[in-house]
């Protein structure tokens, strides 16, 4: 009897039950196709207004030779993120790196 119940709830609502399913849940978050709201294709997104690596170079132009820490406490962010920015302005080729400071290109 119960056999056929199960038979039944499973043709029903297309859910297998009472078996353990290979694999993982649906709501794991793993293998989720790019939809709206993740990052697809074109890759970094562009913010209106001044960018962390504009007032960056705001401050590197009005202070050639400073220093990350420098920077960071200018703007008020954490100096971990002034890396990441500086290292791709440098990268860009916008400022140079001689030493432990930062100079405009």
């Amino acid at each position: 009897m119960q056999e056929a119940l199960r038979e039944l709830t499973e043709k029903v609502t297309g859910r297998v039950t009472g078996r353990k399913s290979a694999g993982r849940s649906k709501g794991s978050g793993r293998g989720r196709s790019k939809g709206a709201g993740s990052k697809s294709g074109s890759g970094k997104r562009r913010r209106k207004g001044s960018t962390r690596a504009d007032q960056a170079l705001k401050v590197v132009a009005g202070n050639p030779g400073v220093k990350a820490s420098e920077i960071a406490e200018s703007l008020k962010i954490k100096p971990n993120y002034v890396y990441r920015v500086m290292g791709d302005l440098v990268k860009e080729g916008r400022v140079k790196k001689k030493g432990t400071g930062y100079f405009p290109a």
